[in-house]
């Protein structure tokens, strides 16, 4: 394969690597869809190299959810520009982290704010010859001036733009300084966190943005592949054409999560009285303003008469919705009250613009809530539910099927990869994520040495709800815990809820085992804290055992590698609470696809929380370790069969004595 090896970054492949890479190359060659389950140690992420060599001019979008997988691809073409010199790349991992404003609002709303204040000042001042707005006088003191808590120019987009005179007059275009600094992001390393240092006064977006204007390959995130909005937006003034860029995922299991956060909107109490007093304001000047604040006090009703549930969350009827907010209102359909919202939303935003207010409106919010009840009425994939805390009551409309929106995407670009460690079983992540769209997909046996590794599944526990208080489950899980921790090196428990990992925690002394404790905290600040202490115990020859929760802080997207995580136990299977929403959800998938549907949309998702802590322990080649499952499920046919192949091939059944014995043996 000596083409797609010009762009290869090593020596050799991996055991299975060059399977992977041949795969991506060919989808990129024909067009189409791929999808690839790759253990850690696989090199996924060299299935830019085999792009890189089908891209022929055309550009490579590389779409990510963290900064640490964003820095995993910078490292990985950084080994591709020693081979090819001329390689550019430029990634953008969003404005919130990026922008040096801040202030209040949504940032996206923000800088698109500031920089039409921006913009009509520095118009304005180029007619009267400030072709520099950064050295011009009255801009640099309308800027000192400024109410720095709500800011109505941004100096770092100033600094960014100058203008030239044209055939068709002044033309504001990219400065000097900002085109230089570009050119040196697309052909040197400068990591996110350096990047405010880097651009030294300029807007770090629009740096990195226009060195993807001409970058070979572009990095970004994930909510500016799935937003529709953004992505439009950002392809449109990238120059992308859609059809002529190679798409590749990372971390695609986490797809239909980002769909449907993405996708779903929750109406508060608080946001419709805010709506009102909003759309009050406009009352007399915008047609359809009284229509709607005759109608949204039945909105409220609506919510009132939930008061009475005894449940937390549940369903409502969109149908009944409807008929009862259209009762005694000026409407006959919801086509025509969301009709009157959009008008009501596009001018409120205008004025908000003018005023300098950035924050999202709550008629915007209004308007995103109707829409979507609209779309619940004739699309079973939007469910309407309520939500009970306290003596508050919001509505909510989610999406739970990512399929339409991964389509679009598929078929929107020259092919497009979708790639994940825990992307098993990938023929039911097809059918999730494609429906019967033609897709190649391929399941990667584990890369690493088997004899660096031991698997065992506990036949004798199980966090089933009818065995939770049973005492001898419980004391055979505490047995495993104790075990367990007599194992070398540092080591992580995780438990299925944080009610569970409060109740066999409760009890734990400060070390196990000569061990540090270290258990998860609901404080985000706490619990990264306490990691960092964690993972800095090896360096000085400690080691501690830490608790936490399957889905949790510390559970996913981190890597322990090296000493820093020398084993993992996981208790249970993490199945979201049975409700009547999770059944609504459930039955919906079965009416789908039939039997397979509950375990796509119920058990799946929950195999792969245990697949990702699991995969905490063995990160390099080098890494030894002991995966111990404490959940007889696994060892059931249709839970055991959504684990990859190799897993279920090395899994060894074991009891509390047996696995005692096991730990004593293993170094």
């Amino acid at each position: 394969m000596g083409v797609r090896g010009d762009y290869f970054p090593y020596g050799s492949y991996r055991p299975h690597q060059e399977d992977m890479l041949d795969m991506a190359a060919a989808c990129a060659r024909e067009g189409g869809i791929g999808m690839i389950d790759a253990p850690t140690g696989s090199g996924k992420s060299s299935v830019v190299s085999a792009l890189l060599n089908e891209a022929n001019g055309r550009k490579v979008i590389v779409a990510v959810r963290t900064v640490s997988q964003l820095n995993t691809f910078v490292r990985e073409l950084e080994l591709v520009r020693k081979k090819h010199p001329n390689l550019r790349y430029s990634y953008l991992v969003g404005k919130r982290q990026m922008c040096p404003m801040g202030g209040e609002g949504d940032t996206y709303r923000v800088c698109e704010g500031l920089k039409a204040f921006s913009s009509s000042l520095m118009r304005e001042r180029a007619r009267k010859g400030a072709h520099v707005p950064a050295n011009d006088k009255v801009i640099e003191e309308q800027i000192r001036r400024q109410d720095a808590e709500h800011p109505l120019l941004c100096p770092y987009f100033i600094r960014s733009r100058v203008f030239v005179e044209g055939a068709d007059g002044l033309r504001m275009v990219p400065s000097g300084t900002l085109k230089s600094r570009a050119d040196q992001v697309a052909r040197t390393r400068v990591a996110p966190d350096r990047l405010h240092e880097f651009c030294k006064g300029l807007c770090p977006y629009e740096v990195t943005l226009q060195a993807a204007r001409d970058a070979d390959v572009i990095l970004l995130n994930f909510h500016h592949l799935f937003n529709t909005d953004i992505r439009d937006q950002l392809y449109q003034s990238l120059g992308i054409e859609a059809e002529n860029a190679l798409l590749l995922v990372d971390e695609a299991h986490n797809c239909g999560d980002t769909v449907e956060s993405i996708q779903s909107v929750t109406l508060l109490r608080a946001s419709l009285d805010q709506g009102m007093i909003e759309l009050g304001r406009m009352r007399g000047r915008v047609a359809g303003v009284d229509a709607l604040l005759n109608m949204l006090p039945r909105v409220g009703q609506f919510m009132d008469s939930l008061q009475r549930s005894f449940k937390e969350e549940d369903w409502f009827d969109p149908s009944t919705f409807v008929r009862f907010v259209l009762v005694g209102s000026l409407y006959q359909r919801i086509d025509e009250i969301v009709d009157d919202l959009l008008r009501a939303e596009e001018t409120y935003h205008e004025a908000q613009k003018q005023a300098g207010d950035f924050k999202e409106s709550a008629v915007e919010r209004l308007t995103a809530f109707f829409y979507r009840i609209m779309r619940a009425l004739d699309d079973p994939a939007f469910l309407t539910l309520y939500r009970k805390k306290g003596d508050e009551i919001s509505l909510q409309v989610r999406n739970i099927d990512p399929s339409a929106t991964m389509k679009d995407i598929a078929s929107y670009h020259a092919c497009a990869i979708f790639i994940s460690g825990t992307l098993s079983p990938v023929e039911s992540y097809r059918r999730l994520y494609f429906e019967d769209l033609p897709v190649q997909t391929l399941s990667l046996p584990n890369a690493f040495p088997e004899e660096n590794r031991a698997l065992f599944c506990a036949q004798d526990v199980t966090s089933i709800y009818r065995m939770r208080r049973d005492a001898g489950n419980t004391e055979r899980i505490e047995g495993y815990i104790r075990s367990f921790a007599t194992l070398h090196g540092s080591l992580a428990v995780y438990f299925p809820s944080y009610e569970l990992l409060e109740r066999f925690t409760a009890g734990l002394p400060s070390r196990l085992n000569r061990k540090q404790v270290f258990i998860e905290s609901s404080s985000s600040s706490d619990a990264a804290g306490d990691l960092r202490e964690f993972m800095s115990l090896p360096s000085r020859g400690e080691y501690g055992i830490l608790f936490g929760v399957c889905g949790g802080k510390w559970s996913e997207g981190l890597d322990y590698r090296g000493e820093l995580l020398s084993g993992a136990l996981v208790f249970g299977l993490p199945l979201a609470p049975f409700t009547e929403v999770r059944r609504m959800t459930n039955q919906y998938f079965k009416n789908k696809f039939g039997k397979e549907g509950e375990f796509i949309s119920y058990t799946m998702p929950a195999i792969n929380r245990v697949l990702q802590a699991l995969g905490r322990v063995l990160r390099t080649p080098e890494d030894r370790g002991v995966l111990l499952i404490g959940e007889s499920r696994f060892l059931e046919t249709e839970v055991h069969g959504g684990l990859p192949p190799w897993m279920q091939e090395e899994m060894i059944p074991c009891t509390l004595s047996s696995f005692a014995d096991e730990a004593k043996g293993w170094r």
